[in-house]
């Protein structure tokens, strides 16, 4: 294990990418057990043929539509149309459009680049000061991957072998109190700076705005009544909304024409085939590791030294916290879990709690340096130095430290909806 370690964090400081870095971690460590590299082949493709994996690239194909397809534009207009007269009623939309994209696209550097796409050059337009900017919309991006459909609660349902559905729901409640959080914090914040305040729309033209974005709430509309009316499963639900986000996009909201629908498809085709990479690699060291017998020497460790349920979350959320430093949320997930899956029962942790607890420790290495991508997606967008950035997502990194407090100490914010619809 001290070997596997010692080559990675070699290759991962040589620059190479994660991928390639835990490729070649898996088949050294299979070469130094002596075990055929084929074999590793082989598993890595078993390990593929999910069914419940498959709901992956279908849910990402959904959010390339989405993005190209002008859904992200009628979300952040309805947000307007009832946010307006309010401080800072931009960065209140921030927030809100962020969360209502979440709910369609399951992913925080997705949201982070449609939502700041459209909002960065309006607020700055408005006069809001760009590190603020940059702040809110990079924090609020991070929504993506709580609120279901959420990819890596895909990833975790696979790899510790629990009911997607039921994280699905355990992500709404810590998901809406994020947005809560953010939304009191910049409403506070506009107040005391003086933020532009946008003007109150007459109820006829709000209602007419809604209309318009009606059908971007299809998506989650059949992701929620599929899976939880019983109709069809997660993956099926996934090719659902990729098919209705397809139909939305091209015929209703017109955002791009027929004839670039196959650009489209490339770009989300180029988006899950990185993520697929990464989870091939992963799936072949998490093997590994498992065979190792790393897992039941960490239960054993625990175990024999006493270590209380507080005290292995608290462990547990700074060691995530130094690697979300490092990497990104796919390697993480899938390097971590096969180790800490097997803890979670002896140590009286819910494995349901528990992936919302993992979730929030993704968005926060969402948003700080050095691999931080929601960081670098907008500072490309806004072509900003990565100091403006980091500078405007302090006080919202903050903010995401005390909801992961409360989620790690309240079980009940994550379990009450999935036991409530699923039983305990």
């Amino acid at each position: 294990m001290t070997a596997f370690l010692a080559l990675f964090v070699a290759l991962l400081a040589a620059g190479m990418p994660v991928f390639l870095v835990l490729g070649l971690c898996a088949g050294a460590m299979f070469l130094a057990s002596g075990q055929p590299l084929v074999g590793a082949a082989q598993l890595v493709i078993n390990e593929l043929n999910s069914p419940t994996l498959m709901a992956l690239p279908l849910f990402v194909m959904a959010a390339a539509f989405m993005r190209f397809g002008g859904v992200a534009k009628a979300l952040v207009d309805l947000a307007a149309a009832w946010l307006g007269g309010l401080p800072g009623s931009l960065g209140l939309v921030a927030v809100v459009s962020c969360t209502l994209f979440a709910a369609i696209c399951g992913s925080s550097v997705a949201t982070a680049l449609a939502m700041g796409t459209i909002l960065i050059p309006a607020m700055l337009e408005r006069g809001y000061p760009r590190s603020f900017i940059l702040g809110v919309v990079g924090a609020s991006g991070t929504i993506g991957i709580v609120i279901p459909p959420s990819l890596p609660l895909i990833l975790y349902g696979i790899v510790a072998e629990q009911s997607v559905p039921r994280l699905f729901l355990a992500g709404i409640l810590p998901g809406l109190l994020q947005a809560a959080a953010f939304f009191i914090w910049v409403l506070y914040v506009a107040r005391r700076r003086n933020f532009p305040v946008e003007p109150v729309l007459p109820l006829g033209e709000r209602m007419q705005v809604t209309l318009v974005a009606a059908p971007a709430l299809l998506v989650p509309l059949v992701v929620i009544v599929g899976i939880y009316g019983g109709f069809i499963t997660v993956t099926e639900a996934a090719a659902l909304s990729a098919v209705t986000a397809l139909g939305v996009s091209l015929f209703y909201y017109r955002g791009f024409h027929w004839t670039q629908t196959l650009s489209v498809v490339e770009n989300g085709m180029r988006s899950a085939a990185s993520i697929m990479l990464i989870i091939a690699t992963a799936l072949a060291v998490g093997h590994w590791v498992t065979e190792s017998g790393a897992p039941t020497r960490l239960v054993e460790f625990l175990l024999n030294h006493q270590f209380s349920t507080w005290q292995f979350l608290l462990l547990i959320n700074v060691l995530l916290l130094v690697l979300g430093c490092f990497l990104e949320v796919t390697a993480t997930l899938l390097l971590v879990l096969p180790i800490l899956a097997p803890a979670l029962r002896p140590m009286g942790v819910d494995p349901v709690h528990f992936s919302i607890i993992f979730t929030h420790n993704m968005e926060i290495g969402l948003v700080h340096p050095p691999v931080g991508l929601n960081l670098f997606v907008l500072s490309s967008i806004a072509v900003a130095p990565m100091a403006d950035v980091i500078r405007g997502i302090l006080p919202f990194l903050a903010i995401l430290l005390i909801v992961l407090a409360v989620i790690t100490t309240v079980p009940a914010l994550t379990l009450w909806l999935p036991n409530a619809v699923f039983g305990p």
